[in-house]
């Protein structure tokens, strides 16, 4: 950290666990504020994930449809996943968009990292591009339910501007997928790990 930014930290003093579930955890904290008081954080433990941004060779991108129970919704998603104990974010990526969509990748590109809810939660997601898909067949965990299909970056747009795409993950690798198409942001293409290194473009 930054010596500049001491005036800003907030230093541990005790924790304790509120509730341990099957890879969620909810801790309270006492902390020591900057300026010599102290005060409670809640927050909720997380693993880390992964997100995926599938770019098919006519220009669309993969996305998914998915219900989700905390906010009572089917959303529009990009792939995504958490990561298991120790887990290599690619390897991870390239599970979870096998397992979701059945597309493989000739190659991929980590674009970077988000926090998603920095006020409440601990959770760090990597953000991966992916191109020279092929498609095969899904391997969804049990219990897992959705649809995969494909959009234009413009009918994204078009959807978050309505209201009907709202994800934050999602949002975010929007701004990244304008930015790579535009020619602002670059990115490192590598050969799929499983494949025979080839030159990337």
């Amino acid at each position: 950290m930054p010596q500049a930014d001491e005036h800003l930290i907030e230093r541990p003093l005790a924790s304790e666990t509120l509730f341990r579930g099957n890879f969620l955890d909810a801790r309270r904290d006492t902390v020591a504020l900057p300026d010599g008081g102290t005060a409670t954080r809640e927050y909720v433990v997380h693993p880390g994930a992964v997100v995926i941004v599938p770019l098919l060779d006519d220009g669309r991108v993969v996305i998914e449809r998915q219900y989700r129970y905390p906010v009572a919704r089917v959303m529009i998603e990009f792939p995504a996943g958490k990561l298991d104990a120790g887990e290599d974010p690619l390897l991870c990526a390239r599970r979870e968009l096998l397992e979701e969509t059945g597309y493989t990748a000739r190659e991929w590109a980590k674009a970077g990292q988000m926090h998603l809810a920095i006020a409440y939660s601990t959770e760090v997601l990597h953000i991966y591009f992916a191109r020279g898909l092929r498609q095969g067949e899904r391997k969804l965990d049990e219990g897992e339910f959705l649809d995969v299909s494909t959009a234009t970056p413009v009918e994204l747009l078009d959807w978050s501007r309505r209201g009907e795409l709202t994800d934050a993950k999602t949002l975010s690798c929007l701004l990244w997928l304008h930015n790579v198409l535009s020619g602002t942001w670059s990115l490192d293409w590598q050969a799929d790990p499983g494949n025979t290194p080839t030159s990337a473009g």
